[in-house]
């Protein structure tokens, strides 16, 4: 009898890789290997072994990977400002790669021959997955459910009989439905009401902030200290990654920071509908974004806008270890060598505003940003610099009057 193929599942203890994990060994006899990476997510792991093994894995790893998830990737992409379509800051795109990359490891330890994940066949999660996959080892085989044929799990209220009929402990109901992902950054809310773009968002949807009706009535302030483009300090004391991110993430919660209502434009070609609240990420871009303005010049500072639209493209279509994304990094920390300094952040009814900067490498100065001539600028100067940047247009101007006069005649 031919041993069974092993494969390593993406597993988070929700709806899709609950049954998605028994439906692996039912239908097609695998031995499934549940990967489980600890990024932040709360107490969704609490029991995540016992339940995986419930639900038919020969074996559950646990990864906890906050601290790479900071250091090497959400770091990365504060400093390259990276924002997609106005309003996402990323939160579950960046967490696929760093899932999908420990999924490889995995594999190789446990001699498995092939990686599979719970993403559908409408979303962004599985073009992440599976270049992450194909990048570090295209020899593996790809396993999407979503996308097999034998699959009819293709609903959500579908999964949720399934696992009933399995006795598999899922915490969704068909009235509690939301489709979400957390971690130490954000958490995304999808589906159910949210999937009519004129529905409001109920309050209860709310999980990491609050309501901006019940927040605070007097604001709260932060002081974050960069080093090079890295939060280093809150409040004056030197805190690690994971617990800064923590620890904005619960004031600015308190304040209803960070909360996004999109209408977005996947990958796949389709738009959908997602809430995100991203309390600590949006202080931080907030902040970062100031000192940034403090201490680049101005044509860095320009260039750098039009990549960091690269760079939200390239996280958000999973293109994380693509040649592109590597290189652009090697820009960004160029530009990060001056961005150091503390900045002031006021909190207040859903809003997150710098409200005072300062740096050792400031370009800004008082001088001359002052009203008061002196000595320090000759504004005789301006004269011949307009004369020169203007030409162009004079000239064109001078082109279609004298034009415009002929044709009168």
């Amino acid at each position: 009898m031919a041993k069974a193929e092993k494969v390593v599942l993406a597993y988070s203890g929700g709806l899709d890789t609950s049954v998605i994990l028994p439906w692996l060994k039912e239908t097609y006899g695998y031995e499934v290997i549940a990967f489980a990476a600890e990024l932040g997510q709360g107490d969704e792991l609490d029991n995540i072994q016992k339940k995986a093994m419930k639900s038919g894995a020969v074996k559950c790893i646990v990864k906890d990977l906050r601290k790479e998830f900071v250091e090497d990737y959400l770091w990365p992409m504060l400093k390259s400002g990276a924002v997609y379509e106005n309003g996402y800051l990323l939160g579950t795109s960046i967490a696929r790669p760093l899932i999908a990359k420990h999924q490889v490891d995995v594999a190789h330890q446990e001699n498995a021959t092939a990686v599979s994940h719970g993403a559908t066949g409408k979303g962004n999660d599985q073009v992440r997955f599976e270049l992450t996959f194909m990048a570090l080892d295209p020899s593996l085989k790809i396993i999407a459910p979503w996308k097999d044929p034998n699959f009819t799990l293709t609903s959500r209220e579908a999964a949720i009989d399934y696992a009933k009929k399995h006795n598999i402990p899922i915490d969704q109901t068909k009235k509690k439905i939301y489709s979400r992902d957390r971690n130490l950054w954000h958490i995304s809310h999808e589906g159910a009401d949210l999937e009519d773009p004129w529905n409001e968002p109920k309050d209860n949807l709310f999980v990491l902030s609050k309501p901006i009706s019940k927040t605070p009535s007097k604001p709260d302030y932060v002081e974050i200290d960069f080093k090079q483009g890295i939060p280093v300090k809150l409040n004056g004391k030197v805190t690690d990654g994971v617990k800064l991110i923590e620890q904005l993430n619960k004031i600015g919660g308190k304040h209803g920071v960070g909360q996004a209502d999109l209408v977005e434009n996947r990958l796949v070609g389709m738009k959908s509908r997602g809430v995100y609240e991203t309390p600590g990420g949006t202080i931080l871009m907030c902040a970062h974004d100031r000192l940034e303005s403090l201490c680049l010049e101005r044509e860095t500072m320009h260039y750098k806008k039009q990549l960091s639209l690269k760079y939200a493209e390239l996280v958000y279509y999973g293109q994380w270890f693509s040649p592109l994304r590597q290189a652009l990094d090697a820009f960004f920390d160029v530009t990060q060598q001056n961005v150091s300094g503390t900045v002031r952040v006021k909190l207040f009814k859903g809003q997150s505003t710098a409200v005072g900067v300062k740096s050792p490498k400031s370009l800004y100065n008082p001088q001359l940003a002052s009203f008061t001539m002196g000595a320090e600028y000759n504004s005789m100067d301006a004269t011949g610099f307009i004369r020169l940047f203007g030409l162009p247009m004079k000239v064109a101007a001078m082109v279609n009057r004298n034009n415009e006069t002929k044709t009168r005649k």
